[in-house]
Parts: structure tokens; C-alpha cells; sequence
């Protein structure tokens, strides 16, 4: 018999910021109960030369966006300055669905998308065609350098918003850990992990709860940390890491 509620008894603790309600509501379908304890936060980076940048920004013949925290500081500072997505009349390259839907619903059209929602995958298969292009990285100040130092076009960089560890969270997450029976904790980037790692780790070790990881970076960064993962998904999103949590754990 399938167990329609393979998640029963399970709390599901997201350590991302909560930019959808679609897989909370999935893991309450499934009979767990989700909560959302993010281990980071983004805030915009506000600099003098935010103007001007955007200008600049116009001439580029690719605009690149890896999250959707860098189309919501985009999207901010366009606001704050009377710009229009029409004013941007180029190619635009997203790494992942979710952050291609932002930026359509901002008003940008999305040019491509990588098969595989990783940095490392994208500079694999990234290759426009034309002479001499050139390309804005638009990124947090936790990026990686891949998409800078391994494009075959000319890549500059934007950073409009930095990530900050949310300590609170960190204290509510040793809570549940030590008070509930049944944890699952899904990691959706290595920045996450970072700090589970240095506030969390030391109250709770790395057993006694499952763990859950969005893409083979977080996986990598995991079990460098120590940590076993005990769910992935082949697609990178939040859906997808709670449907192969809940095919692990219905298995058990």
C-alpha cells in the first residue's frame, strides 16, 4: 500500500528565505509540518554609483542573474530610480526557473536557462554566439567566480546585495532539534550551510535528523561540513527536495 502521508510526524525546517508557499503547502499535503527558519538573509547593497551602473548596464549585451535575490535588489534599484524593464534592450540569462519567473514578472524576458540549475553547469553551456560580447554578472557578495573567470565573453560584476547570517534562526533551529523526534532540515545553498555549521553544528552535531540539499554545490559543501545527505533532488527546487525527501522517507 503507498503511504499517502510518507511525511506524518515529520518537521520540515526550511533554512532558506521563503520566496513561495508552494512547497510548504506540498509538505502539508504529504503530512508533515514545514516551518521556516532561514539561516541567511539578503539585504540590498546601496552604493553612490547604483545610477550610473544602471546606465551602464543598458550597454551590456547580457545581463546575468543567478538568484532571485539579485532580480529583487535589481528590481529595487530600478524603482528608485524611475527605470523601466523596457529600458533594457538585451539578452538576459537566468540560472533557474524560479529566478527566471522573477525576472519575467519584473518585465524581463529570459533568453536562457541552463538544463542544470548550478554555476558550474551554466558556464558549461552558456556560449552565445557574436564578436566581442559583453556580459554584466548582477550578484551577491557571496557569489562564486565561475561565471566571471570561465565565460568565453567578457564578464563584469555587479554586486546589489549582500547575505547575512540570521542568528536567531540558528537558536530556534537547536530547539527543535533537541525538543522534536522526527527533523527534517533542507539546505538550498552553501551560505546555509556556513552557518549551520558554525551556530547550530556545535549544540547539535550533524545526526539525528534527516537532511535535505538543493544542488550538487550545497550537497559538496555539506558533506565537507561533515554532514551526510540523505535527500537530492535531479531537478534544483524546493518542490522537488520535499517530493524525494518524501519518497526516502516513505521507503523507511
Amino acid at each position: 500500500m503507498v503511504n499517502k502521508f510518507p511525511l506524518s510526524g515529520e518537521t520540515v525546517i526550511f533554512t532558506s528565505t521563503k520566496k513561495s508557499e508552494e512547497p510548504f503547502d506540498l509538505v502539508k499535503q504529504l503530512g508533515g509540518s514545514p516551518v521556516s527558519y532561514p539561516l541567511i538573509r539578503t539585504v540590498e547593497r546601496i552604493c553612490e554609483e547604483d545610477h550610473e551602473r544602471l546606465v551602464q548596464a543598458q550597454s551590456y549585451d547580457w545581463l546575468i542573474f543567478t538568484s532571485q535575490s539579485a532580480v529583487a535588489a535589481f528590481k529595487q534599484k530600478l524603482q528608485r530610480f524611475g527605470l523601466e524593464p523596457t529600458n533594457f534592450q538585451l539578452n538576459v540569462a537566468a540560472v533557474g526557473d524560479k529566478t527566471a519567473y522573477a525576472l519575467e514578472q519584473m518585465g524581463l524576458g529570459v533568453d536562457f536557462i541552463p538544463e542544470v540549475f548550478s554555476a558550474d553547469v551554466f558556464v558549461q553551456q552558456f556560449n552565445p554566439e557574436g564578436d566581442s560580447l559583453r556580459a554584466l554578472f548582477i550578484k551577491g557578495n557571496l557569489a562564486g567566480t565561475l561565471i566571471s573567470t570561465e565565460l568565453s565573453l567578457t564578464v563584469d560584476e555587479w554586486t546589489v546585495y549582500e547575505t547575512l547570517p540570521e542568528i536567531t534562526s540558528a537558536d530556534q533551529i537547536i530547539e527543535i532539534v533537541k525538543d522534536q523526534a522526527s527533523v527534517s532540515i533542507l539546505f538550498a545553498s552553501p551560505s546555509a550551510v556556513t552557518v549551520f555549521k558554525e551556530r547550530v553544528a556545535p549544540e547539535t552535531g550533524w545526526t539525528g535528523f534527516t537532511i535535505g540539499a538543493i544542488g550538487h554545490i550545497t550537497e559538496r559543501a555539506l558533506r565537507e561540513a561533515g554532514a551526510p545527505v540523505h535527500a537530492m533532488p535531479e531537478t534544483y527546487t524546493l518542490p522537488e527536495l520535499v517530493r524525494t525527501l518524501a519518497e526516502s522517507k516513505g521507503r523507511n
